[in-house]
């Protein structure tokens, strides 16, 4: 792996978002885990990324506390991969990287699949920003504020 500046004690919560993160294999990785991948070799066949690669990417996102690992629900000798509270925290922003594809792409019949809510089968809504009072927010009725 590529040694690259680390952004933790970057003010900005992007960055350092970004910095836990990783890159966009790590979040391939963590959209298989949320998709019930958990196995080295199941994440590999799925990602069809290099062994060396992808275990650097799993110690990374394990030392990080995205995921954990835990011994094989099979009994076998094999050790899972497991997302976190943290990990799992990162939900809304695949859902989010999501639809922003599935608005935006240039080929959006070409997308496999629609996130549906899997009580009724119907599409997910948008996530929208709301202020405290439930408005949906505009980028432009937003502004940083110091702590």
């Amino acid at each position: 792996m590529v040694k690259r500046t680390s952004l933790e004690g970057d003010a900005c919560p992007i960055a350092r978002s970004l910095d836990a993160i990783g890159d966009w294999w790590s979040l391939l990785i963590i959209r298989d885990a949320f998709l019930g991948v958990r196995r080295f070799s199941a994440f590999q066949r799925s990602l069809g990324m290099a062994k060396n690669i992808l275990a650097a990417r799993l110690r990374a996102l394990v030392d990080r506390g995205i995921l954990t690992t835990e011994p094989a629900s099979d009994g076998s000798s094999y050790r899972d991969y497991v997302l976190t509270p943290k990990g799992r925290g990162l939900f809304p922003i695949l859902v989010a990287l999501r639809q922003w594809s599935e608005e935006f792409d240039e080929h959006p019949d070409q997308i496999a699949a629609a996130l549906v809510d899997r009580a009724n089968r119907r599409p997910v809504r948008k996530l929208l920003l709301t202020a405290e009072d439930g408005r949906t927010l505009a980028p432009e009725e937003t502004a940083l504020a110091p702590r």
